[in-house]
């Protein structure tokens, strides 16, 4: 009895190897300057939207925080990374209250996108790429999920024909390496293996910025990025 449990011991062990943990490169993202100010977006002519939102959203181009923290910013490895194959799971894009959820949601090429309609009116999607294949479909209330695929890197602006305040974006990426900064600017790209990598930060009004970063082993890296508020 006493082998059994010993050969079974040595097989559990081959079965299941130690867990190897990489490097991680994490940071902040801020502006700098006189950022746009968001604007109350009118919803009266789609009354049941309008009546889920009290005060009123605000336009989400330029989203800030406190200590010039600056959210929805795409940072990502542009360089470096082995990571060709999409992930199996589904992403989703989500429509209610007449708005985009997320307003940019980051996605591998070729991963499957799903994307639901929760309100009581009919939207109109309409990714406007440029690199991949234009699509405009309708989805009206309890439509089933629409599917679709992007094969190219491209960062695709989003709206709805029929309702002209939804706005949202597309990060189509080469790469699982990716984070999308939160309210208080932060970003976090865990799981690096030792190399050489290109981190590029992208903002849908300010632009693209990179820096190279080199990690040997499991340490965290700290990479921060500073836009320039465009003036209105």
């Amino acid at each position: 009895m006493r082998a059994s449990k010993y050969a079974a011991a040595i097989l559990t062990a081959t079965l299941c190897p130690v867990l190897m943990f990489g490097g991680t490169v994490s940071g902040k993202v801020t502006y700098t300057g006189t950022p746009v100010k968001p604007k109350p977006i009118d919803m009266s002519k789609e009354p049941s939207c309008a009546k889920q939102h009290n005060p009123p959203v605000t336009t989400e181009t330029v989203v800030t925080g406190q200590g010039n923290t600056l959210e929805n910013v795409v940072v990502y490895i542009s360089a470096g990374a082995d990571d060709a194959n999409a992930p199996t799971q589904t992403v989703s894009f989500e429509q209610k209250g007449c708005q985009y959820l997320p307003h940019v949601l980051a996605m591998h090429t070729n991963q499957d996108l799903k994307v639901l309609n929760d309100d009581q009116t009919s939207h109109n999607i309409h990714p406007l790429a440029k690199v991949n294949r234009e699509w405009n479909k309708s989805q009206p209330p309890g439509a089933p999920p629409i599917d679709a695929k992007f094969d190219q890197p491209e960062f695709i602006s989003v709206k709805c024909n029929i309702h002209p305040w939804m706005h949202g974006w597309f990060a189509v990426l080469k790469t699982n390496h990716y984070s999308i900064s939160k309210e208080n600017g932060a970003f976090s790209l865990p799981d690096l293996k030792p190399g050489k990598y290109t981190i590029t930060a992208w903002h849908e009004d300010y632009g693209t910025q990179t820096q190279e970063v080199t990690i040997t082993g499991n340490e965290t890296k700290s990479v921060d990025f500073a836009f320039k508020a465009k003036a209105y």
